[in-house]
This record gives structure tokens, C-alpha cells and sequence, in this order.
């Protein structure tokens, strides 16, 4: 079977913590998970055919990475399918970007080629599903991991293809949740079992990002002041204004009694007054939020990825109030998941 666009790819879940030793009787495979778009790339079958890029859901977007279709048909052989993370470097910024990737990811292909000339875009290849037309689906991954890394000594591959780093010792895993983290564009680890089949649409490989705790201000409600049910949080800018930076997951009871016990409504010229909130980061449904008194700082959870301008892009674990902690006391607003007040 020749593997064609679209293809659902192999997913994750969600896990708090890298696997125990109870869970190493089956060997592991331990990635670095990097914060960018999901992406499959397609080589021709042969002389005159194309490029594709598939996004995780399917979209066909090679006419806005002209850089990478350009580089795949100079250096990737034909009849290869390769799974991994598209990710772009900003180059005035120095650093990986998404949202330079969002800009690039929506642009029309008469403004790709500008765009990539700024921000150049990169593969970061993690699973290899075709070569030389023969699918391999159903080989385990230490195999196509052996097969990829081949890939990438045969045709010594170079910028903007990237083979994904990838150890089987848990210490050395651990290391990278903790050190590797703090490096713009690393937001975690991806365990996946060495003798796994690739299992299109199935979430069979696990994802653990790095979580630090810090404090936000409470801003905004959903539910009631008795009863919230998430909480909108925020952080002063320079100007000493409150800005939005994310909301939780949903309150447990006794979370939500906790906070409840102590919010207060808002009095008129609080900040947010008339503003929107979005369900989730890129979203536009909106939440029905009933706006609170600045005063409480909550201790919350969050992980690596955040906006530039300082927002959370998942949602935020609330932990606890921080009754002894003043909004001054607070990261301020672009200080991202810092590290506590105190």
C-alpha cells in the first residue's frame, strides 16, 4: 500500500509524570516534544509529482511552506512519507517562534515567500511511515527509528530537516524535562513503547510537558461568586494595567468553594470591563465570565507554552489562593510560567 494524503496520525495522551519503573518492563522510547504544528510530509512517487505537507486534521498547506517544498524536492528521496513537528525561526527574534508559525501556517501563497524569507520554517522529523514507497506502518518503532536515522546518514540531511533527539535512558529523559525545557521551542517529552506499531488516529504514545507553578490575579469568573467554575486570570503590564493571560481548567467543589469564600464583585472601571474571553487559546467561542475584584492571587500550574505577549496558550491548574501574596507581588505581565512569588 502506497500511503496517500490524508493520513490521521498516530496521537498522544496527555500523562503528569514520565513512566516508573513498573512501566519499563516494556523498553521505551523517550522524545523531545517540540512546540510546533503536527505535520506529514509527502516526496512524489517519482519524477514530476509533488510535495505535499498534511496538518494534523488533514489541510494540505505545501503552498504556504514554499522553503520546505523547495528543500524536500532537492534533498528527500521519492516515495517517502516522514511524521513530525514543523516548527519556524524567527530570525530578528532569534528563536523559535509559534506564532510566527501561526502567521506562516495562514498565510496565501503570494506572501509565503516573503514571510519565509524572515521566518524560515524547519521539520523536525520524528517517525518515518514510508520509504522508497513501502509503507511501514505496522513495523515496530525501533525499527522505523532505525530506518529514519539512516534516512538522515544516507542522504546526510541537513537544515530544515532535523532528526528528532530521542534516548532510551529515563535519566537522561528526566534530564531533558528539566533542563531542556528552559529552551525556546522544547515544551516536553513524548514516551512511545519500542515495539509499537504506527496505529493511524490512535492515541497510543504518551506526552508529558513541563509544568511550573507560579501566580496570576484573579480577574473574572464563570458561574456565580458563591460557586465559580473556572476563573480568568491575569498580570499587570509595565502600566500597571491588568492583562488577560489564561483561564484554568474547571474548579474542583472544594476548589471552587475555596476561591468562592473569598471573591468579590467587581466595581465600576474594573479593566475587563466589555472585554471578550475566548474558550480556549485560538478560539472564538467566548465564555459567559462575571468579572471580580483584582484583590486575590491564585497559585496556579502551567506549562511552557506561552505567547510572547505573555498569555498561556493551555489552560491553567489552579492550586491554591495565595492569601499572603499581593497582586504587586506578582510576575508581571510577558514573565510567563516564572517561578513563584514567595
Amino acid at each position: 500500500m502506497v500511503l496517500r494524503p490524508p493520513v490521521e496520525p498516530m496521537l498522544a495522551q496527555a500523562a503528569e509524570a514520565l513512566p516508573g519503573p513498573a512501566a519499563l518492563r516494556a523498553a521505551m522510547a523517550y522524545e523531545q516534544k517540540l512546540d510546533g504544528h503536527r505535520a506529514l510530509v509527502f516526496t512524489a512517487s517519482g519524477p514530476g509529482g509533488r510535495v505535499l505537507v498534511q496538518t494534523r486534521r488533514g489541510a494540505l498547506v505545501q503552498d504556504r511552506f514554499p522553503d520546505l517544498v523547495a528543500a524536500a524536492e532537492q534533498q528527500l528521496p521519492h516515495g517517502l512519507v516522514l511524521d513530525g513537528e514543523l516548527v519556524v525561526w524567527d530570525i530578528e527574534e532569534g528563536q523559535l517562534s509559534f506564532e510566527a508559525l501561526q502567521r506562516r501556517a495562514a498565510a496565501r501563497a503570494r506572501s509565503a515567500a516573503a514571510l519565509a524569507a524572515r521566518t524560515p520554517a524547519y521539520f523536525v522529523a520524528f517517525d518515518l511511515l514510508q520509504m522508497d514507497g513501502r509503507e511501514l506502518l505496522r513495523r515496530p518503532y525501533r525499527d522505523r527509528r532505525t530506518q529514519l536515522e539512516k534516512l538522515f546518514t544516507d542522504h546526510a540531511l541537513t537544515a530544515p530537516w532535523t532528526l528528532c533527539p530521542m534516548t532510551t535512558d529515563l535519566d537522561t529523559a528526566r534530564a531533558w524535562l528539566e533542563t531542556w525545557t528552559d529552551v525556546s521551542g522544547v515544551e516536553g517529552i513524548v514516551v512511545k513503547p519500542l515495539t509499537s506499531r504506527y496505529r493511524v488516529g490512535y492515541r497510543g504514545w504518551a506526552k508529558i510537558r513541563r509544568r511550573d507553578t507560579t501566580e496570576a490575579i484573579i480577574g473574572a469568573v464563570t458561574g456565580t461568586l458563591t460557586r465559580p467554575e473556572l476563573l480568568v486570570l491575569g498580570r499587570n503590564d509595565t502600566a500597571g494595567r491588568l492583562r488577560a493571560v489564561g483561564r484554568t481548567v474547571p474548579l474542583r467543589l472544594e476548589q471552587s468553594r475555596e476561591v468562592g469564600a473569598h471573591l468579590v464583585a467587581a466595581e465600576p472601571g474594573h479593566p475587563w470591563t466589555g472585554v471578550r474571553f475566548a474558550s480556549s487559546w485560538g478560539s472564538r467561542d467566548v465564555l459567559d465570565a462575571v468579572l471580580v475584584r483584582p484583590d486575590l492571587v491564585a497559585e496556579i500550574s502551567a506549562d511552557r507554552a506561552v505567547d510572547r505577549g505573555g498569555v498561556f496558550r493551555h489552560p491553567l491548574r489552579y492550586k491554591r489562593l495565595r492569601l499572603d501574596v499581593t497582586p504587586e507581588d506578582v510576575p508581571g505581565f510577558g514573565a510567563g510560567p516564572v517561578a513563584d512569588a514567595g
